[in-house]
């Protein structure tokens, strides 16, 4: 049990935290058009994702260990539910990363990636909000 809280408190913090500094940083690289930081970010984005997934894993594992229907709570449920719109917003995020990658790079001066800046800036911080309250419920359970 106590080998499960660990490692889902390790990738919480050492996944989530920088997920959550990457995403808020590439709106600055995007409007400075540093194409090769934002690639850097995009990449940074991805990795981090795939593995901010073991924290819901062993998350997932510790309720089942611990047992009493601790997964059945209704603060449980709604962080585990929460974490899964951070993932499809986490998506989002990185379709647009994408996408801006592709626009900064490109020889056309048309599309300076305005509107990929104004939703990455506008996700990341309610991604940054969903992740406090992920914590909240997780530290503060009725």
């Amino acid at each position: 049990m106590s080998l499960l809280l660990w490692l889902h408190i390790g990738f919480a913090i050492f996944t989530i935290g920088p997920l959550t500094a990457a995403t808020m940083a590439a709106p600055r690289a995007i409007r400075a058009k540093d194409v090769a930081v934002l690639r850097n970010i995009q990449r940074t984005t991805r990795i981090y994702s795939i593995g901010s997934l073991g924290v819901l894993v062993f998350g997932i594992a510790l309720g089942v260990t611990l047992g009493d229907g601790l997964l059945g709570r209704w603060h449980m449920t709604a962080s585990m539910t929460l974490f899964i719109v951070a993932i499809v917003m986490l998506f989002i995020i990185d379709r647009d990363l994408r996408a801006a990658v592709r626009a900064l790079s490109n020889e056309e001066t048309d599309d300076d990636a305005k509107v990929q800046n104004g939703r990455i800036a506008a996700i990341s911080g309610l991604l940054a909000v969903i992740w406090l309250v992920i914590l909240a419920l997780m530290i503060f359970p009725s």
